[in-house]
């Protein structure tokens, strides 16, 4: 991995996380009706104040420090969320060229760890997995399978996916029925789905079983914590997407891997 691919992949990371931000702030208000925008109108704008921004107020991490973490004109608190988002996604997408090299696979996984980035944010703070999300993800991945970009043939992808949103659904379905409670949404349903596509479906048994047990200890923690009141509900999705990251990486759809790895 050279310096300067690096580098390149970390602007494009920043940027691209700059652009998430937008998607989880916007996408979860669309659906719900509260705003009157799309993706790209109006321009990016102080949710405070409403003032739009300028080129300098849009640099990826740079302008949360320059501007002391306040918007340039009211001096509104600007969330830490913006700057750990473009963050992260600039450590996935550099994680990727140095997993895969500078190589289309590389970017084919950086767009779908994006895409997961964005659904867990979302899905953490509003329990939405928007499908405007999910189906790009699925898609994405089922067209990195058909060119060969990831380890899963395409007919392992296509079982990857009907097994993915099937087996979650007849969960809930089972569990719904004996509680009269809803246990998960469609969204997770299709998130797995997604990630099946991605991944096959011998990577989905593991992938669900270290999700539930690490959702199961933060649910715990939150919990003790008084973070969350007895009863709450821990979203899925974000155990699911950082589950189906860690085995995209290290797990190599091999279900003996997370077996090991366990014990």
């Amino acid at each position: 991995m050279s310096t300067p691919d690096a580098l390149l992949v970390v602007v494009l990371g920043l940027i691209i996380g700059s652009f998430l931000n937008v998607v989880i702030y916007r996408v979860p208000r669309m659906l719900e009706g509260e705003i009157n925008e799309t993706l790209s109108l109006p321009s990016s704008h102080c949710p405070t104040c409403k003032t739009p921004l300028k080129v300098w107020h849009n640099i990826p991490l740079l302008s949360y420090v320059v501007l002391k973490r306040r918007c340039g004109f009211c001096q509104a608190p600007i969330h830490w969320q913006y700057p750990w988002v473009e963050f992260t996604n600039a450590c996935l997408w550099l994680l990727c060229l140095w997993h895969w090299g500078m190589h289309p696979t590389a970017f084919a996984w950086a767009i779908g760890l994006s895409l997961l980035l964005a659904l867990s944010v979302i899905d953490w703070q509003t329990t939405y997995l928007p499908d405007a999300l999910t189906q790009p993800l699925l898609w994405i991945g089922l067209l990195a399978s058909s060119w060969g970009l990831t380890d899963v043939s395409l007919q392992h992808a296509v079982w990857g996916a009907a097994v993915g949103y099937g087996s979650l659904w007849l969960v809930a379905s089972v569990f719904e029925r004996l509680t009269g409670k809803e246990g998960m949404g469609a969204g997770d349903f299709k998130l797995l789905a997604a990630l099946g596509a991605w991944l096959g479906p011998l990577a989905l048994i593991p992938l669900v079983l270290i999700a539930s047990v690490i959702g199961a200890l933060v649910g715990i923690w939150l919990q003790t914590t008084r973070r969350m009141e007895r009863g709450g509900y821990v979203p899925f999705g974000p155990f699911l997407a950082s589950a189906g990251a860690v085995q995209a990486f290290w797990g190599g759809g091999d279900v003996f891997f997370y077996i090991n790895w366990l014990l």
